[in-house]
């Protein structure tokens, strides 16, 4: 379950009007299956440049097969790599957090006490893979789209808990404000 369990299978809940403290539920990065290509290549350089080291024709030398292959690997292994790795998916007891950039960070934010409805799009080779696009909409804010999550359905149910508890500790804390107990 996402939440610590009470009595009668319910989330535990802090008191009335107590501030209930955020607690981390999920962080992770979407689905790696756009590194396939980044892998296959570093796999086809790795092995033509074990080939081709002492076997060049005569005006090239080793050290220009080995810059190149350096330069291959830089742009089409590292680099996406690096980007893949800049983006982080975090949900807590509080709200859905998305950190997106390598130098200049972007961070989008949803709560989950304003309520949103969560769309689940998946294609045919993410159904193979397990994983899927998550959609938020409040209706205000433009959709927060999360990309290649992996556990998809696993994702759905929790972030879908998280707005009902969300929504119950919002509405008790305002009737607690509107009816202060009688002392």
């Amino acid at each position: 379950m996402t939440q610590p369990m009470g009595l009668g299978g319910r989330p535990m809940m802090p008191p009335p009007g107590a501030p209930a403290e955020e607690r981390l539920i999920a962080r992770f990065h979407p689905h790696a299956r756009h590194l396939f290509w980044s892998a296959l290549v570093l796999i086809v350089v790795a092995g033509a440049t074990g080939y081709f080291t002492k076997n060049l024709p005569r005006p090239f030398a080793d050290w220009m097969l080995w810059v190149a292959a350096g330069a291959v690997v830089l742009l089409l292994v590292v680099v996406p790599y690096i980007v893949w790795a800049s983006r982080r998916i975090t949900i807590t007891t509080r709200r859905v957090i998305v950190r997106d950039g390598i130098g200049s960070r972007r961070s989008i934010e949803m709560s989950h006490a304003r309520g949103y409805t969560i769309t689940v799009r998946r294609g045919p080779l993410q159904r193979m893979v397990g994983i899927g696009t998550i959609v938020l909409s409040n209706g205000v804010d433009a959709p927060l789209r999360l990309r290649d999550v992996p556990n998809v359905a696993l994702v759905n149910e929790t972030l879908a808990d998280q707005v009902e508890v969300g929504q119950i500790l919002a509405h008790r804390d305002a009737q607690s404000a509107l009816n202060p107990p009688a002392e």
